[in-house]
């Protein structure tokens, strides 16, 4: 019987509530909407507040409070994980307020967006390629901001999402071989261009050991003419491996090919 009356209770000051806000979201009280987006704002009822500030957003249009409207507008959908819609908000802040209150953060969190709508590795980036360039636009605007270092450590985490990616992309290429072209060279190609956009990835010796196994079967598999010329590639490529990685976990490998492609050219 408690539990009933609480029940009751509980349904009633919810559709109290619900009435009270509708009558709000039609209200033509600005004033009132703003001050009560801002309360739903701090009790993190993000909807709500971002259904009334969007009504009120017109209206205080060109007052010292738009800037603050829209800043607010943007946090309310970043919270509520509408990350496309905070973008606009926060990118909106940024060209008409460039020195404004909020400019710092926002042009942070249009960054953090990005990164927040960064997909899993095997599905388009473009997001990550956006969350790069947003971070690096903040870090160059504000190189002395207290963001600086989150910034930074983000943005090498979406760098380091497209090194992988890339990586894997390089990995098909070798096992796919000679199917249907000369996918060795493809998979060379992949790594090396890594290694130039991202010289301190953590994935380097990967992509060292993957330029070194293709240049060795390139030349395994190549026609008679080619053989000495790419089996002397390889051998190159060894030499680069084993300098930058003497104890790398792939030493024993490389240098097996070093010696068989040694050995095959003496042969010749």
């Amino acid at each position: 019987m408690k539990k009933s009356i609480l029940y009751i209770l509980v349904l009633t000051v919810v559709t109290l509530s619900s009435c009270s806000y509708q009558k709000l979201v039609k209200s033509t009280d600005n004033q009132l909407k703003y001050q009560k987006a801002k309360e739903y704002y701090e009790k993190k009822d993000y909807m709500r507040a971002a259904t009334l500030l969007e009504g009120v957003a017109p209206y205080y249009k060109g007052t010292q409070e738009a800037g603050t409207v829209l800043h607010l507008l943007a946090s309310c959908y970043y919270n509520n994980k509408n990350y496309e819609t905070a973008i606009n908000y926060y990118s909106a802040y940024n060209s008409n307020y460039p020195r404004g209150e909020y400019a710092i953060e926002c042009r942070y969190m249009v960054g953090q967006c990005y990164y927040m709508l960064s997909p899993d590795v095997k599905l388009d980036q473009s997001a990550t390629y956006s969350g790069i360039d947003a971070f690096e636009t903040f870090l160059e605007m504000y190189p002395y901001s207290e963001r600086v270092s989150e910034a930074s450590k983000l943005q090498l985490e979406l760098k380091e999402k497209l090194a992988y990616k890339n990586l894997l992309n390089a990995h098909l290429y070798y096992k796919l071989g000679n199917f249907q072209g000369n996918n060795y060279q493809s998979a060379i190609i992949v790594s090396q261009n890594v290694l130039k956009e991202y010289p301190f990835t953590k994935y380097r010796e990967e992509f060292s050991i993957t330029i070194l196994r293709s240049k060795y079967m390139q030349a395994v598999k190549s026609v008679h003419e080619k053989k000495e010329e790419r089996y002397r590639d390889a051998i190159d490529e060894y030499f680069v491996y084993a300098g930058e990685f003497p104890q790398g976990k792939y030493i024993k490998e490389a240098q097996k090919i070093f010696e068989d492609s040694e050995k095959t050219i003496k042969i010749k």
